[in-house]
């Protein structure tokens, strides 16, 4: 499949890029051959300075990395990128993790998805033990065999950029249309596709989604401030938005009880869902600076996430309210994403970091252990959600290479 370039390179110097070179232009791009591509090409997307963030590269592992996002046919004008992106933009520690040695033992397994700069996100085991994810930028999702390698790609209606996927326990795959204002089902039997708009102009991006146990879906929706109910026997969908402005309702995970509970990327906040008159109770967490991206349940019924804005690893007890915090291994940069529990540990990454680190805490020893997530030779990131499967495995994936991964544990 074709790409678009100036689309696809503008990603890849976002999530990428990072100077190391004081001899910059006003534009930001140190002088030399090649920087006009990269400023015709990058600008488009985003201003100059997000190169600032730099774990950098050699030429190979440019080269690599540039492959898994776009096909340049023109190999003059190719070589001239990767020649200026590894001269200015070479390899250096500044977003180094800290990785810390244990006892456990883990394998990744790598599939690369077929089309080229799709931001590859979100992997998920369907109750036929098939992986599906969500390919943002490509508009479209697709699942994997994970018993032959074997995949495919079904293409959404335009603009939907589906933000997360998820099944329901009959098998159908679900999307959440981030930039159309809609949520999408496809049946994989019959390859029929149907979509819900959102009742209300103002409900621009569904997020994320799980489902009850009787079968309804709830949904997130980020800068909406809104929080959504659909029931897929009906098509009825009903929204409310959250008590405090701009809290940004992010991940969203579901209680022993049947209750939905959500996470605040805006302001310092866990909220709690009354799941029969969708009722709304706030709990603010210490630090007014914390920002939540995702949290989960363990086996005891403790809350955890990932306080991503000061680099922490949370605890709050439902029955308690009791919070308690541990500083990630990296450090209060480290930016804390993706969070799962499975078994008696808890997962979850940190993403500022150059690898990706991939880190467990046991919250019986309070320890840390954590490792470098592959990503190709380039280990370049980042992890937006993980999820567990019914076999104890940890399903991860890096955006920036297309990679969906999956992590088994020892």
């Amino acid at each position: 499949m074709r790409t678009n370039f100036r689309l696809l390179l503008c990603l890849s110097m976002l999530l990428s890029l990072s100077s190391n070179n004081a001899n910059a232009t006003p534009n930001g791009l140190p002088e030399g051959a090649g920087q006009s591509l990269v400023q015709s090409y990058c600008v488009a997307c985003h201003q100059t300075n997000r190169i600032s963030f730099s774990s950098g590269y050699d030429r190979d592992d440019w080269q690599a990395l540039i492959a898994t996002m776009i096909e340049i046919e023109d190999e003059k004008q190719k070589n001239l990128l990767v020649d200026y992106l590894a001269q200015h933009f070479g390899p250096n520690d500044k977003r180094s993790p800290k990785l810390v040695a244990g006892n456990a033992t883990i394998s990744f397994k790598e599939w690369v998805t077929p089309t080229l700069g799709q931001r590859s996100r979100d992997p998920v085991e369907a109750p036929d033990g098939n992986i599906w994810w969500a390919g943002q930028w490509g508009n479209l999702i697709g699942n994997i065999n994970p018993q032959t390698g074997e995949m495919r790609e079904y293409p959404l209606p335009t603009g939907a950029m589906p933000h997360s996927v998820t099944p329901d326990k009959m098998g159908n795959i679900w999307y959440t249309g981030n930039k159309n204002g809609t949520v999408g089902m496809l049946d994989p039997k019959s390859e029929k596709m149907t979509t819900y708009d959102m009742p209300d102009l103002q409900a621009r991006d569904p997020h994320t989604a799980v489902f009850d146990k009787q079968g309804v879906m709830w949904f997130t929706l980020q800068h909406s401030n809104k929080l959504g109910r659909l029931d897929p026997a009906t098509g009825d969908i009903k929204l409310v938005s959250l008590p405090t402005p701009n809290s940004r309702p992010y991940g969203i995970k579901l209680d022993a009880h049947d209750r939905p509970w959500i996470a605040c990327n805006g302001s310092n906040c866990l909220v709690e869902v009354d799941p029969k008159t969708m009722a709304l109770r706030e709990y603010k967490l210490p630090n007014s600076q914390t920002k939540v991206r995702r949290l989960d349940f363990d086996e005891q019924g403790m809350l955890w996430y990932v306080n991503s804005s000061l680099g922490r690893l949370g605890r709050f007890n439902p029955i308690t309210k009791e919070v308690k915090e541990w500083p990630s291994p990296s450090g209060a940069r480290s930016h804390p994403y993706a969070i799962a529990a499975v078994g008696d540990a808890i997962w979850y990454n940190e993403s500022a970091m150059r690898p990706d680190a991939l880190v467990k805490f046991d919250p019986k020893t309070e320890t840390f252990q954590s490792w470098a997530i592959p990503s190709g030779s380039v280990y370049s990131g980042i992890v937006r959600h993980m999820r567990a499967t019914s076999d104890g495995k940890l399903l991860i994936h890096q955006s920036a290479t297309n990679r969906i991964i999956q992590v088994t544990i020892d």
